[in-house]
């Protein structure tokens, strides 16, 4: 069924009531918080169009400095869209031994901390920028150790929105800011709007969170994705972040599981049809037009039916016969087939899976805005660090 007329989506095969999950998803339309706010068109970012005029000029490499939510949304931009990206940019985003290998050259920084107190970022400033850099700070309107160090660095600050968290900010300044540098149209992002009068996105974003809940309660607690296309892994690592740590509490919560295909099907695919049944499936291809073919010369004996094939015909028919096989065996899955690749369609998915974040956390009756336990770690290890 047309989701909308950039994606595909076969859902769950059994649907569930869904008129408390549409109450909840028509209270928060009406009450629109902060997160909210930035999926629509005329969210406000908080730099200027001259600002942006400004820094487009830079013909620098740009590099971002960030971890989790600061950065995962726009590697998942990156990556899907990289046919369309001519800058060339470099992600900062975990503590390595090695540096990375950047330019030697000015670059261009964008430092991304919410709170602009997070020890890895700051530590990945420390080894990276350069005095000749120009860098530009997004973080909380309030005093921190990036705050300041802006000011020293007499650097530009952007206010991160105070009341959007790194996981739900893809759609804010955090990574409209970096995909207009990367030459990527914001407006088209924006695609929440149009949803909203689209009858099908509406009643499928219900009808699946009302299927999760349902696998919740009968202790399937796995949502494993099935990803047939390379350019979305990064996709799923920020969805990941955001199912994970959004509903990770009070002894409840789903583990989100990304599965790259076709070459886990030679790895856990056995797992997953004859191992314990407390799984749930989400398959994901983007179709594409690529001329890559099978070498028909090199095509002989019992593989004839391989000649002229295209690889992502391949790939399809893996994707096909594994369905098939889920199917005949009763395991629950949902199917998403990206039928165009392009900002549009990556702003429908960013709004889909927040929605259907928020709305889990509703019916679990938890807080999806908060991360209290990695809190205790961040704590925890600046404490081990001031001992030494």
């Amino acid at each position: 069924m047309n989701f909308t007329r950039n994606i595909l989506l076969k859902n769950f095969s059994h649907s569930k009531k869904i008129n408390l999950i549409k109450k909840n998803f028509q209270t928060i339309i009406r009450n629109p918080s902060e997160i909210i706010k930035s999926l629509k068109l005329n969210y406000e970012y908080s730099y200027s169009s001259q600002f942006l005029k400004k820094l487009n000029k830079n013909k620098c490499q740009i590099n971002l400095i960030g971890i989790g939510g600061s950065v995962l949304g726009t590697k998942a931009i990156h990556s899907f869209l990289i046919h369309k990206i001519k800058k060339k940019i470099t992600f900062i985003d975990n503590l390595n031994l090695s540096k990375k290998d950047i330019s030697k050259k000015k670059n261009l920084n964008l430092i991304i901390s919410k709170s602009g107190n997070t020890l890895e970022t700051i530590t990945n400033v420390n080894l990276h920028i350069k005095k000749k850099d120009k860098s530009v700070f997004i973080t909380d309107n309030q005093n921190s150790y990036l705050r300041d160090l802006a000011l020293k660095l007499k650097s530009e600050v952007i206010d991160h929105n105070n009341f959007i968290g790194g996981r739900y900010s893809v759609l804010s300044e955090v990574g409209m800011l970096p995909a207009s540098l990367m030459g990527l149209s914001e407006r088209k992002f924006k695609q929440f709007n149009n949803l909203l009068k689209n009858k099908n996105f509406i009643d499928h974003l219900c009808i699946t969170v009302s299927n999760m809940i349902y696998f919740i309660k009968r202790k399937k607690y796995n949502s494993i994705i099935i990803n047939y296309d390379e350019k979305s892994n990064d996709l799923f690592e920020w969805y990941k972040q955001l199912v994970a740590e959004s509903l990770g509490k009070k002894n409840k919560g789903l583990f989100p599981i990304i599965s790259t295909m076709p070459k886990d099907n030679h790895s856990v695919s056995q797992l997953y049809l004859d191992g314990p049944k407390n799984n749930f499936f989400t398959f994901f291809n983007v179709n594409e037009n690529s001329p890559l073919k099978i070498n028909k010369n090199l095509i002989f004996g019992n593989f004839q039916f391989l000649k002229k094939k295209k690889i992502e015909e391949i790939l399809y028919s893996n994707k096909k016969a594994l369905e098939n096989i889920f199917f005949l065996k009763k395991i629950p899955f949902r199917s998403f087939q990206i039928l165009r690749r392009n900002e549009e369609t990556l702003g429908e998915l960013f709004s889909f899976f927040i929605l259907e974040t928020i709305l889990l956390g509703k019916m679990m009756k938890l807080n999806p805005f908060d991360q209290p336990a990695v809190e205790l770690i961040k704590v925890e290890n600046k404490k081990i660090l001031l001992k030494n």
